[in-house]
C-alpha cells in the first residue's frame, strides 16, 4: 500500500467520485476504467482478486457457454471477447506484465454417442444465434489435438474462442488501476452511508468513512451481507460453489517429449453426460473445473470433487495421470436466479450495480467496464446492458424458462467456470 493510501485510510474520512466495493475481476475493472476517465475512484477490498477470479479458469468462450436461453448473454460476451486482445494489450502495456491471453479456440469434443447428440443440439443452438461451427470427427479430433484419448466419438471447433489467466489479471487490473489514480483501501466495506435518500459511501471495517457521489456495489455473491442496503435494492444473489485443479508438468513428462499442458486449446468434454474442461497455459499449467455446488458458502475442497474433476479429464485425456497436481482450490460464484449479471444503476439512486456475472465474471470484465464507466460518466445507460437491469426480477414471467443449458446440466457435478 503506498503513502498516500495509508495516510487517507488513517484519516478516518476518504473523498471521492466513485466507491468501487469489491475487488474481483469486475471491480477492478471498473475502477481502472473509471480512473482513466478521469474519475477520482476508491475501491474497499481487502483481497483483490483473491474470491471467485482466484479460482476460475479464464475461459472466453460466448459461443461455447451460449444456452438457448441466454441470447442477450451470448451477444455481450461476443462483444466482450472482440474487446479482450486490446484489452490484454493495454493492460500489459500499462503494466508490463502480460495475462496470458491466448486464442486459440475452443475444442468441444464427446465421449460417447449419447454426449455426441447433446453436442449435435449446441450445433443447432448456434446456428440459431446465427453462429457456424465446425462439426469434428473423432479422428478429426484427435488430429487437433494428439493427446486426446481414443474414445473421443467427435466434437465441435470454434476457432475464436480463447482464455486468459484470471490471477495475472486480476494483478495487473490492480497495478493498472493504482497507477491511473485510483486509490485502494485494504478494507471491508461494512455497511453503505445514505444521505437525503441516495448512496452517499460506505463504512469500512476500520472505521474509515469513504463517502463518493457513486457507489459501484461489486462484491459478487457477498453485496448482500453489507448493512445498510434498503430492502429489495440488493439483487438476489447465490453463492454456487466451483472446485478447480491445477496440475502442471514433471521431470518425467518433459524427459518423454511431452507438451508441457499436453494441449494447445481448450478442451471442454462432455463424459457420460457430466461435463468438464481443461485449459492449457503458456506456462505449462492445466487447470481442469469446475465442479457446481448448490451447497451455500462452502469452500471446502472434497475428495469427491477432486476425484471427478480427474475422472472425466482422465478419459479425455489420459496423459494427465502423469502430471503433478499443483494445487486443488475452490470459490463461490455469484449466482442471479437467471444467472445472467446485474449491470447498471440500481433502485436506490447513487448506488450502481455490477454482480451477479456466475460463470462469465472473466470474460464480460472488458464490457461490464466499459458499460458502468459510460454510466457514471453520463448517467445513462447504454441499451446492450438493459437485459440485465436488477429491476428484471420484479416483473411478471411473461413465458416460461427455457432450458438453461443443454448438453450441460445445471445439476450436473461438474460445469464451466470462466
Amino acid at each position: 500500500m503506498s503513502q498516500s493510501e495509508q495516510t487517507m485510510g488513517r484519516s478516518g474520512k476518504v473523498g471521492a467520485d466513485v466507491l468501487v466495493i469489491g475487488g474481483g475481476v469486475i471491480g477492478l475493472a471498473i475502477a481502472w476504467r473509471a480512473a482513466q476517465r478521469g474519475l477520482r475512484v476508491v475501491l474497499a477490498d481487502p483481497a483483490p482478486g483473491r474470491g471467485a477470479s482466484h479460482v476460475a479458469a479464464g475461459m472466453l468462450t460466448p459461443v461455447a457457454e451460449a444456452a438457448y436461453a441466454e441470447r442477450a448473454l451470448f451477444e455481450l460476451g461476443s462483444r466482450s471477447l472482440e474487446r479482450y486482445l486490446d484489452f490484454a494489450a493495454e493492460l500489459a502495456d500499462a503494466t508490463g506484465t502480460a495475462v496470458g491471453f491466448r486464442q486459440f479456440g475452443t475444442l468441444q469434443v464427446a465421449y460417447d454417442a449419447d454426449d455426441m447428440a447433446m453436442l449435435d443440439e449446441h450445433v443447432l443452438l448456434r446456428e440459431s444465434f446465427g453462429v457456424s461451427t465446425q462439426r469434428l470427427t473423432g479422428r478429426d479430433c484427435r488430429r487437433a489435438e494428439p493427446l486426446l484419448g481414443p474414445a473421443i466419438r467427435g466434437g465441435l471447433l470454434v476457432d475464436d474462442d480463447a482464455s486468459v489467466d484470471p490471477r495475472l489479471l486480476t494483478a495487473a487490473l490492480l497495478t493498472a488501476a493504482r497507477s491511473t489514480g485510483a486509490v485502494h483501501l485494504p478494507v471491508r466495506a461494512v455497511r453503505l452511508c445514505i444521505e437525503a435518500d441516495r448512496a452517499a459511501g460506505a463504512e469500512l471495517a476500520d472505521g474509515t468513512t469513504v463517502s463518493a457521489q457513486q457507489v459501484v456495489l461489486a462484491a459478487g455473491w457477498a453485496c448482500a451481507a453489507i448493512a445498510g442496503l434498503p430492502d429489495g435494492v440488493a439483487p438476489p444473489l447465490r453463492p454456487v460453489k466451483g472446485q478447480t485443479l491445477r496440475l502442471r508438468p514433471t521431470a518425467a513428462t518433459l524427459a518423454a517429449g511431452l507438451p508441457p499442458a499436453l494441449l494447445t486449446r481448450t478442451v471442454r468434454g462432455l463424459v457420460q453426460g457430466s461435463p468438464v474442461y481443461l485449459v492449457p497455459r503458456d506456462d505449462g499449467e492445466l487447470v481442469i473445473g469446475a465442479t457446481q455446488e448448490e451447497i451455500g458458502a462452502d469452500t471446502t475442497v472434497t475428495a469427491g470433487g477432486v476425484w471427478q474433476l480427474l475422472r472425466d479429464a482422465r478419459a479425455l485425456v489420459p496423459g494427465i495421470t502423469e502430471l503433478a497436481l499443483a494445487e486443488s482450490v475452490a470459490g463461490l460464484r455469484p449466482g442471479t436466479p437467471d444467472n445472467a449479471p446485474v449491470i447498471g444503476p440500481a433502485a436506490l439512486p447513487g448506488l450502481v450495480l455490477a454482480t451477479g456475472h456466475f460463470r462469465g465474471g472473466v470474460l464480460l470484465a472488458p464490457v461490464t467496464a466499459e458499460l458502468i464507466t459510460d454510466y457514471l460518466l453520463t448517467g445513462k445507460m447504454a441499451r446492450a446492458a438493459s437485459p440485465f437491469s436488477a429491476d428484471r426480477f420484479s416483473r411478471p414471467t411473461e413465458t416460461p424458462a427455457e432450458p438453461a443449458r443443454p448438453g450441460y446440466p445445471e445439476s450436473a457435478g461438474a460445469s464451466s467456470w470462466t
